[in-house]
């Protein structure tokens, strides 16, 4: 009897133990798979596969040689800009539209802000997804309508997390609620200095959107939609469309004052 309760402890010692490291790696890290085909959407040369809309500037219109590529790695550089930012929100598109997928990238914060860029730009850019057509958008525009997956650098002394969310002219459900708030606070550590950090977005259509930092799952969030502020164009459109959802778009990413970096820049379109 004796003997049958120590095997019985064994047995379910292990079952607890098994049950907790396969929690632990569905939480870290999205669903891996040998068969799965990655598509390079930056071929690390050039920028013939993106489509560039500076504010005030058209569609197209590089200015500044705000976007640059260099060693491989898609550069938001503003060695023209003589220290002076003067709002001139940026944008690279890749040329199509996507609506269930993967998309995963390496980023990092370097050199200094420009001198007048807003201290919320500071270490501070972003990826766009469902966004707006960079063809329509309007020439004095600062941001695409879109859901915003922030990328916040540490400055070195305060935590600051990063792959927030923010909602420019959109909202979502978090917790059977409709978020309002313009951007929400994820789970991620704070990641000082130019290091690389790893970036991946799972996108289901207007289901679900789920943001990765490293492999470590930090937020999600549930039926993306038309609505809220912060819209700077054609408000009377987009509030026509208000509550309904928001099931796919373009993919951009932010040139907000600050020098950054990206590079692996793939994607992995879903059934």
């Amino acid at each position: 009897m004796k003997l049958f309760k120590i095997i019985f402890i064994l047995i379910t010692f292990i079952s607890v133990i098994a049950c907790k490291n396969n929690t632990k790696k569905e939480l870290k890290t999205p669903q891996q798979s040998s068969a799965e085909k990655w598509i390079k959407l930056f071929n690390g040369k050039d920028l013939d596969d993106w489509i560039i809309k500076i504010k005030g500037y058209p569609a197209g219109d590089n200015y500044n040689n705000t976007f640059i590529v260099k060693n491989g790695i898609l550069k938001v550089n503003y060695n023209k800009y003589n220290d002076t930012f003067n709002n001139t929100f940026g944008h690279i598109y890749y040329k199509k539209p996507f609506s269930n997928y993967r998309f995963r990238m390496d980023y990092r914060f370097v050199d200094k802000q420009l001198s007048d860029g807003a201290a919320w730009a500071n270490r501070n850019s972003g990826i766009m997804i469902h966004c707006e057509d960079p063809k329509k958008i309007g020439l004095d525009q600062n941001f695409p309508v879109s859901i915003e997956v922030q990328l916040l650098g540490g400055n070195g002394v305060d935590e600051r997390t990063t792959a927030n969310l923010c909602t420019p002219g959109t909202n979502v459900i978090m917790d059977n609620e409709l978020i309002t708030e313009h951007c929400i606070t994820s789970a991620s550590k704070t990641y000082h200095g130019e290091q690389w950090v790893n970036i991946e977005i799972e996108v289901r259509n207007d289901s679900i959107i789920k943001h990765f930092i490293n492999g470590n799952e930090v937020m999600r969030y549930y039926k993306p939609q038309y609505g809220g502020g912060n819209i700077d164009y054609n408000v009377a459109h987009w509030k026509s469309l208000e509550g309904q959802p928001l099931k796919s778009g373009y993919i951009s990413l932010q040139s907000e004052s600050h020098p950054v970096e990206f590079k692996n820049i793939e994607i992995l379109e879903l059934e």
